[in-house]
């Protein structure tokens, strides 16, 4: 059987609808289980039953301080080597990444990841195109981004499941293997252009005041995070591409652009709609 990590999340869940549609026997883990799932709570040790697991996809728990995030996976993988599991499939962070806020706790995975003893693949995700679309901020004549001309190299998050669950179907011949998904570059001017609307570049300094004067509900830790991909789009860290997607996909993926504009047009004020 193959257990999804994170199944009630949008990438777990995406990635559990992806293994069933193909005939996969897949299961879903959650701290908040629905149906059908196993109650799986990482910061809980008593319920990391991974009794009957073949595979685990270990969708990373990273909405947390990085030390909280890597004692929750840690907890994990001791869990899938004490009950057997035979591959571990890692959702992690593309390798240009590594500058970005949120980077460390991914590469302290994959070092838990690779030391486990267990056979292994890591998938190096590439940022949403829905992360990046939805970070785009409605004014009432258009769109404003910290992102200046950069462009990202997004990928839409049901290419990235697709691929999780065509790895996980099938590990052995990904075993100890890296792949690095991400996808076509796409710049905030561009996704304004599908829009239909302006695009306006505001500094990183102002975004990170916004974030922090303006935005209620945001975590100590999030805001860094945030202007760390800001700045990383900024300045052309995260436009490259590789062809790993489409490689494991046998497909070109999702167009990302379409994929933003759907996620920013989604987050529009309805103030904003004219």
């Amino acid at each position: 059987m193959i257990l999804v990590t994170g199944a009630n999340g949008g990438l777990g869940s995406a990635t559990l609808a992806a293994l069933r549609a193909n005939g996969a026997t897949a299961a879903g883990g959650s701290r908040t289980p629905g149906e059908g799932m196993r109650r799986l709570d990482f910061d809980d040790p008593t319920t990391l039953d991974l009794t009957g697991v073949a595979t685990l996809v270990l969708v990373s728990a990273g909405y947390a301080e990085d030390d909280q995030v890597v004692a929750r996976h840690a907890a994990v993988l001791d869990a899938a080597v004490r009950d057997g599991v035979r591959h571990v499939v890692y959702t992690s962070l593309t390798t240009a990444g590594d500058h970005l806020g949120f980077a460390l706790a991914h590469r302290a995975t994959e070092r838990l990841v690779r030391t486990s003893g267990l056979p292994w693949t890591i998938l190096r995700n590439g940022l949403y195109a829905e992360l990046f679309g939805g970070l785009l901020m409605w004014t009432g004549e258009g769109v404003e981004s910290a992102f200046g001309g950069g462009a990202l190299a997004a990928v839409a998050r049901r290419d990235l499941a697709d691929a999780a669950a065509l790895v996980a179907a099938d590990p052995a011949p990904h075993a100890g293997r890296v792949h690095d998904l991400v996808g076509t570059p796409i710049t905030a001017q561009e996704v304004a252009g599908r829009l239909g609307v302006p695009h306006h570049a505001i500094g990183l300094g102002e975004y990170r005041r916004r974030l922090l004067d303006e935005t209620p509900g945001l975590l100590p830790f999030q805001p860094p995070m945030l202007a760390s991909i800001a700045t990383g789009v900024r300045h052309g860290f995260l436009a490259g591409t590789t062809p790993d997607l489409t490689g494991l996909l046998g497909r070109p993926p999702r167009d990302p652009l379409a994929t933003a504009a759907s996620a920013a047009s989604a987050a529009r004020p309805p103030r904003d709609r004219g």
